[in-house]
Parts: structure tokens; sequence; C-alpha cells
């Protein structure tokens, strides 16, 4: 820990600003007893003062009738201050009074005074069993490896079975009276533990709702921004490391096995002989756990109620603005509709909304990896006729036009059959899909479907037979009737 950070902590943090309090005793003592001990939460103001009154009525007689000389409100109100922030004031829904809630910061100043307490035993065996089957869960559990994984559950076969055999041969002595006293002692500090840490997990969404609340009273922009910004910090909270833990914790918590086992235990826990520390109040502790659980949950509930309060609100403001403007239009269009001197223009972006359904994006393919050859390459040599890269039929266009215009002549158009029948096509198929697509500024291409025509040329067999004598075949193609029409300057 660094100076700084440390002193800032002693002049500002709640928990050291108690303990350092001239009341601390009171504050500690009292609230241990209503909040944690009984597990109580949002308890109504006339209840809390009736039993604080009680508390300094007592201590009064005992102490002198100037110990503790304010009224027991004064005492809460000074407690609830935000200087102080001991407990949380607030109205909950239903009720015009006031309730309090211990905070964290209590937690963790009552937590620190039990351990200046002196224990007459103190147990280390369950907390080393603790450390070692954490250990083992942390290290076999981050493994891939099966190997060590399925070498440790045999080892704990191993010992079940051992076990087993003992309890079979007749050996049934029960644990010895110093570790059940040590585990007892580890389960007790747990399972308060776990209620202090519920504490802090509601403490921490109440943050989130008091924020979102700040955002909703000074929002100014669109409804989905504000949805965007109220989603991400839900969902960093319910994500985070603490989040997850409190879900999975909540959901075993709720398996109806697991509390048949749980309550078994806890019930079968009073007849655990050798605990002078035995607190009947733990053998209800999954109530405790459920009721503190509830509660935060019900935070989160009143996040999305506040959520839901605001948009209703949102919707109300934008329909009375939306007939504010159609009242606007009418009247301006009732001004002007007798005055012919105004010209009235108006325009819509669209007839229709534009709507793009989610389902209609593709979804995610995965491309197919191919395995790539790591074989390497020798130099080789080979003897191959490079000159049939130069035998290669090139169609020139242009020349093509000018064979059109050419039998076009002074006539204001010609055929396709004619241009050919004078000068025959002499590089097959390729010159006919040129002459096609002849783009030329003095010629329009047209073409009638309802004729046909047939073009002729002279073209060499693939594949000639050793017998024949001529390999040049004749190839034809029909298509519809193409005309060359000199282009008009409209055009």
């Amino acid at each position: 820990m660094q100076f700084d950070d440390t002193e800032q902590l002693r002049s500002r943090h709640p928990a050291w600003a108690l303990l350092k309090a001239d009341n601390a005793s009171l504050v500690l003592t009292f609230l241990d007893r209503v909040f944690v001990q009984d597990n109580r939460a949002n308890v109504p103001a006339s209840q809390l003062i009736a039993e604080l009154d009680s508390e300094l009525f007592a201590l009064n007689q005992r102490l002198g009738a100037d110990r503790f000389p304010r009224p027991a409100k004064a005492y809460l109100e000074d407690w609830a201050a935000p200087e102080r922030g001991w407990l949380r004031r607030s109205f909950v829904t239903g009720s015009d009074e006031p309730h309090y809630d211990l905070t964290p910061n209590v937690e963790k100043a009552l937590g620190w005074v039990e351990t200046l307490e002196t224990r007459a035993f103190i147990g280390a065996e369950s907390r080393l069993g603790i450390i070692l089957d954490l250990l083992r869960k942390l290290v076999y559990g981050a493994s891939d490896d099966p190997t060590g994984r399925l070498a440790d559950l045999r080892r704990r076969r191993a010992e079940i079975d051992a076990a087993i055999a003992r309890i079979e041969s007749g050996d049934t002595a029960a644990d010895d009276p110093v570790l059940q006293r040590d585990r007892y002692q580890q389960f007790a500090r747990t399972a308060r533990e776990m209620l202090a840490d519920f504490r802090q997990v509601e403490e921490n969404f109440r943050d989130l709702d008091r924020e979102l609340r700040r955002k909703i009273a000074g929002w100014d922009g669109s409804k989905g921004e504000l949805l965007d910004d109220v989603v991400a910090d839900r969902s960093g909270i319910a994500e985070s490391d603490q989040g997850r833990s409190f879900r999975s914790f909540y959901d075993l918590l709720l398996s109806s096995d697991r509390q048949i086992e749980l309550s078994d235990l806890l019930g079968r826990l009073s007849t655990v002989g050798n605990i002078p520390e035995f607190d009947p109040r733990l053998q209800r502790v999954q109530f405790d756990w459920l009721e503190a659980s509830e509660r935060t949950q019900a935070t989160v509930r009143l996040l999305s109620e506040q959520l839901r309060r605001f948009l209703d609100d949102q919707v109300w403001v934008e329909n009375r603005r939306i007939f504010e403007i159609l009242r606007s239009i009418e009247s301006n269009a009732l001004t002007v509709r007798n005055d012919h001197d105004v010209d009235v223009e108006s325009s819509i972006d669209a007839i229709s909304a534009s709507i793009h359904l989610p389902v209609e994006r593709p979804l995610y393919q995965r491309v197919r990896s191919t395995p790539l050859q790591n074989a390497t390459l020798e130099i080789g040599s080979g003897e191959a006729d490079v000159g049939v890269l130069a035998d290669q039929a090139h169609v020139d266009t242009i020349e093509l036009a000018q064979r059109v215009l050419a039998a076009l002549g002074a006539s204001a158009s010609t055929t396709l059959a004619s241009v050919v029948e004078d000068a025959p096509i002499r590089l097959g198929l390729a010159e006919l899909v040129g002459y096609l697509g002849i783009r030329d500024a003095g010629l329009d291409v047209v073409f009638d479907p309802d004729r046909e025509m047939t073009v002729s040329w002279d073209g060499m067999d693939p594949a000639p037979d050793e017998s024949d004598v001529d390999p040049v075949v004749v190839r034809s193609a029909t298509l519809p009737d193409v005309s060359y029409v000199r282009a008009t300057g409209d055009s």
C-alpha cells in the first residue's frame, strides 16, 4: 500500500470514519444486532427508532443520563447522512415512511472489529483442506491435458474406496472433536461472509440504478442512445466476474437437489457435539441467503421499471409533439387556402417505410480451410512449343465497323448477311460476336427477334480422321436478323 492511498482512505472512507467516531461502540453493536444478526433489510423508520430508543434508555440507565443525550431519530438521521454513509435511507414502493438499510461499509468495520477479539481456539486443518481442494481445482481445471485430470479423479476415487472399505470392515469411529470444532468455525465464518458479500453486490446494483436515474433525469437525446448506454451498463455488471459468480451461486442455490441436501445437513448440524461456539441461527442460513439474493434481484427489477417509466414518458412527449406539428400544418393550410398568390409545395421522402428484416441477412458461413503443401520446389527443365502463344486470333472491331460502313455505302441500312457475303468470316465465332458488338458513332445495330438468319463460315475440324483429305468443315450459326442502320443526329 502507498502512503497517499492510505491517507485518502483514512480521511474519506466511511468504515474508517466509523471506527474513529465517539459513538462507534453504539453504532457497531446496535446495527450488528438489528441488521446483521437478524439478517434484516429496509427496516421502517418508526420501528428502528423504537428499537434504538430502547437501546439508548438501557445504556443511559447503566452509564449515566448524559452518555447519549440525543433522541433516537437524531442519531439515525446522523448515521444516514451522506458524509457518514453508515445507513441508507430511502422510500420503498407503497409506503410514505422512510426505511433504513445497512451499507457494506459497516459490514467491513464489523468484520475488522471481530478479528480483534481473542479466540480461545484457532483451527488450521479445515483451512488447509480448503486450500488444497481449491488448488487441485485450479490446477486440474485449467489444464487441457486429460492425463492429469484422470489421475486426480482416480486418486480421489481410491480415497473414497478406502474410506468405504474401512466403514464396511467395522471402523465407524467419528472424527476428532478438535477437527469438528475447526470445521464448524470455518463454516460459520464463511456463511456470515457470504451474507456480507450479498450486501456488497446489492450496493453495486444500487449504484448502477442511481447512475441510471441521473442519466434519465438529464437525458435530451434519443431513446436508442439511452438504451445503448443502459444495456451496456447493465451487461457490464451482469457479465463481470462478480456478476457471473453471483448468477452461478443463485442458480445453484435454487436447485431443488441442493436445497434438500443443504436443509438436511443444517438440520443434522445440531446433533454434532463438542462445538462450544454453536450458533442456532446458522441452521436456517440457506433462507438468509435466499432472502439476501432476492433483495439483490429486486434491485435489478427496479432498473427495468425505471427504464420502462422513462420510455412511457418519452412516448407521451413525442406523441404530443406530433399532434402539435399536425395542428400547425392544418392552421397554415387554412391560412393560405384562399390566398391564390401563394405557391404551396410539399414533398415526402417516400410513400412507404423501407423495412429490412434481420433474417434477410445471410448467416455466417465458415470458410473452408485449404491445406498447403510444404514440398520444396525443384528447378526442372522441359521443352514446349511457345509458338502457339503467337497463333491467338484477335478480332479488330474497328476493322469490322469499316467493313459495315463500306457495305452500307450510300444506303440507309444493310444486313449482316450482306456484309458477310462481301467479306466472309475468317476468324470463326469470335468474329461473328464482334459484328454483334460493334460500337460506332455512325452506326446503330438493330435486332429483329421475329426473323432469323443463318451465317456460315469455314472452320477446321478439331479431331480429323486419318482418312480425311480435307479437314476443313463448314460451320453455321442461327440468330435473330441483324441490320445496321446509319445513325441519326438525335441518337
